[in-house]
């Protein structure tokens, strides 16, 4: 029997220890996507607990900091709300944390938690309710006063290159500016443009919005749908005169219904006066808005990113106590593959296509979405259309496997851009070594099949690239 979480953990041939430990491991690490704060980078942020950093709590706004995974397994263990988001003692809340983790057999929470402790904590055994107060003890004296602890200094000891962080179209890139213009981070934070909040023309607070929106650009108010585009344009280059590489669109589903502007125009002007618009009109304008902004991402060289298949707050009677990004989302299905390729076809009709990342929280959506993209690669980078990390609720062992098996069977695994933490805590940099050594064993075991000719340099070029190298390129690092 293996001693728990070694030095070849999950690593389960010869040669996928070699790929690891001798290509892999050491490699720094650009995390594309997540959901960190640059205010606590620049700050340099010092925790009081491990319940701060891993269970947070409420901001001064009323809004949370902290991880929904664990919040979620939580709930599972019948952990009262009060510990879970409320302002309950720290060690109280770690201890039900502590309690549920043991007995998450088989969940990556296990796995991402106990890396955590051994990786920043020095902390060899695995949490349990039996010495949960041991551990947190010596957690909390190293947050307090290690300065590799620091949220920079954890940023640094994860050798952490690029760190892409996730921005509304109106923030003022305050901390950003800051961050570059401070010569004792060496690392990389770059602004990710993120304008749901200009599409949902049906959702909640879209008014508002798009009032908060014309602000952002001097104006009082917009009054037409293509004046919509010409904010968030002028709002891409704020962001790109601030190093963004990347956009973000977290979507329920991938619409395409083309219309013309006057349309676009007409729908706009009825949800600005609180009419009802249908479904189709809804799409008409999101459609508009999109392809607005793919023409603008591939003139400025800014990858798109599509997240989709997430029903967002299910749990109605939480989510109105609670709010959203709390832990009551689930995974959706959806009939995107023929919009997602009309969406492209428009755009690539006239060269307008941008770099796309595209994921989707449903497994079942990884081959269509393979071949979908493979219709539509080309010569302006290696992968340029590319199937993004498994994700969110995929995130673990199984669907890490079965999204690089789909690339490798349908598509070329040699050139995916590899893992993201999509994360809010600082100490998720782990997930980046968890799925490196998946990603080792994968290939170590088609090697060990005879499956894969054992080529040194042909592997050292593959396990490195996945790892590091194809995101250094196809994010321009």
């Amino acid at each position: 029997m293996k001693a728990f979480m070694e030095q070849d953990f999950l690593l389960k041939t010869e040669t996928a220890k070699h790929l690891f430990h001798d290509y892999s491991e050491k490699l720094p690490i650009i995390d594309y996507h997540c959901h960190i704060s640059p205010k606590e980078i620049y700050e340099d942020r010092r925790y009081g607990n491990i319940a701060e950093v891993w269970l947070g709590g409420r901001n001064s706004d009323g809004s949370y900091f902290g991880d929904h995974y664990k919040w979620r397994l939580m709930r599972s263990n019948g952990v009262n709300e009060e510990i879970v988001t409320g302002n309950t003692d720290p060690f109280v809340k770690f201890l039900s944390f502590a309690k549920t983790l043991e007995m998450a057999i088989g969940n990556p929470m296990y796995h991402w938690s106990n890396l955590e402790l051994h990786k920043y904590f020095g902390v060899t055994e695995d949490l349990n309710e039996h010495n949960a107060g041991k551990i947190w003890d010596k957690t909390s004296d190293m947050l307090k006063n290690d300065p590799k602890l620091s949220v920079r200094g954890i940023i640094r000891q994860s050798n952490v290159k690029y760190v892409g962080t996730t921005d509304d179209p109106i923030d003022d890139l305050k901390y950003h500016e800051l961050i570059a213009n401070d010569d004792s981070i060496e690392f990389m934070v770059c602004p990710s443009f993120r304008p749901d909040k200009a599409i949902n023309i049906t959702k909640d607070g879209f008014r508002e919005y798009i009032k908060a929106l014309a602000q952002s650009v001097g104006k009082d108010e917009l009054k037409t749908a293509k004046e919509v585009c010409e904010a968030l344009n002028e709002r891409i280059d704020y962001f790109k005169a601030h190093g963004c590489k990347a956009s973000d669109h977290g979507i329920d589903y991938v619409f395409y219904r083309p219309c013309e502007m006057e349309e676009a125009d007409a729908i706009f002007k009825k949800a600005m006066t609180g009419e009802d618009i249908t479904v189709e009109e809804a799409e008409k304008y999101q459609t508009m808005i999109l392809l607005s902004l793919a023409r603008k991402y591939h003139k400025e060289d800014i990858v798109m990113e599509i997240h989709y298949s997430c029903a967002r707050n299910v749990n109605r009677r939480m989510f109105k106590i609670e709010g959203p990004d709390t832990g009551f989302d689930m995974i959706a299905k959806s009939s995107s593959g023929e919009a997602l390729a009309g969406l492209f076809s428009d755009l690539d009709s006239t060269n307008e296509l941008p770099k796309t990342v595209v994921f989707s929280l449903d497994h079942n959506d990884f081959n269509e979405i393979t071949t979908c993209l493979g219709a539509f690669q080309s010569d302006e980078v290696p992968g340029k259309m590319q199937l993004g990390a498994a994700w969110w609720f995929l995130d673990t062992k199984d669907g890490m496997e079965e999204q690089m098996r789909s690339l490798a069977n349908l598509g070329l695994l040699g050139n995916f851009i590899g893992m993201l933490t999509d994360s809010r805590s600082f100490l998720s940099y782990t997930r980046h070594e968890y799925f490196r050594r998946i990603a080792c064993n994968l290939i170590g075991e088609w090697v060990e099949n005879g499956e894969y000719p054992a080529h040194e340099e042909s592997l050292k070029k593959i396990v490195e690239g996945i790892s590091y190298k194809n995101a250094e390129r196809y994010f321009g690092i």
